[in-house]
């Protein structure tokens, strides 16, 4: 029998996991709060399942038995029999252990609720249940379907059965794990991208050098596929700018302190691609 994922949040990761999962054969249930959120999430899952099956690395009949896994539903109460839930809603820890507290009393005992923070400590939403042990971080990356890297972060309390369990899941659906043993504030990926996001910004800021010249020096010379002022862009510089506002927060290690000129950015609305400006325009 097909094991069932619920997925927390239809957004751009929401729906991507779920995409990759019922691709893997997971019978899922996607849950957001309004069905306009539910529609633009299975809109975006059929379109990138399309553009697959036109490249021809997807038959277009398994493309339309992975579309039939996926149910959507505004009710919570649709997670209570799932195997797995992964969390994915915005980064604001109030809001992550309200869904959690929830879950707790709906779900099975042996449930894994997993969450897709990026910087948020996974002991602080575990706290929020009365089984911590059953809570692990599964950072997934952006865009789902195409990147190979999921992160799980093991909390201060967190099993090792309901670890090797979140492996075998993300494992599952495609992706190569790293393990995050101690549970410091933006793990290791979301650590090492903002400290070389902040330095960047710094740089251009004080007029060392502009926003290609940096970025070309970090992938001519390091060899990064893209440079962080890019990466930003791609990514949100608000969404970046939250998770190292995180960092510093929890570490109040000086590296992560964000520039004004980011803070001014996001004021603006000049937020990366999809504002059509941020540190370069599009």
């Amino acid at each position: 029998m097909a094991k069932k994922l619920a997925v927390i949040g239809a957004g751009l990761m929401g729906s991507g996991i779920a995409q990759v999962s019922a691709q893997a054969g997971w019978d899922v249930v996607l849950r957001d709060v309004t069905d306009e959120a539910l529609r633009r999430g299975t809109d975006g899952i059929r379109a990138s399942y399309d553009k697959f099956v036109s490249k021809g690395k997807l038959a277009a009949d398994e493309a339309e038995r992975a579309l039939g896994r996926i149910i959507t539903t505004t009710d919570l109460d649709a997670a209570a029999d799932a195997d797995v839930v992964v969390e994915a809603v915005f980064e604001k820890i109030e809001v992550k252990r309200e869904i959690f507290a929830t879950l707790d009393e709906l779900v099975k005992d042996d449930t894994v609720l997993a969450s897709n923070t990026s910087a948020i400590p996974i002991t602080k939403i575990a706290a929020a249940t009365r089984r911590p042990e059953r809570v692990v971080g599964t950072h997934f990356f952006s865009p789902v379907p195409m990147m190979g890297l999921c992160e799980l972060v093991r909390g201060h309390k967190t099993s090792d059965e309901t670890l090797a369990a979140a492996r075998e899941f993300a494992e599952g659906v495609g992706k190569t794990c790293i393990v995050v043993n101690r549970d410091v504030a933006g793990f290791v990926t979301t650590r090492l991208i903002s400290a070389l996001v902040v330095e960047a910004a710094k740089l251009y800021e004080s007029g060392v050098a502009t926003a290609e010249d940096i970025d070309t020096a970090c992938k001519l010379g390091f060899g990064h596929a893209m440079g962080p002022l890019a990466t930003a862009d791609l990514t949100g510089v608000d969404i970046l700018l939250h998770a190292t506002d995180n960092i510093y927060t929890e570490s109040q290690d000086e590296k992560f302190a964000p520039p004004e000129s980011m803070r001014r950015m996001v004021d603006a609305g000049d937020i990366g691609r999809k504002s059509g400006e941020g540190f370069y325009r599009y």
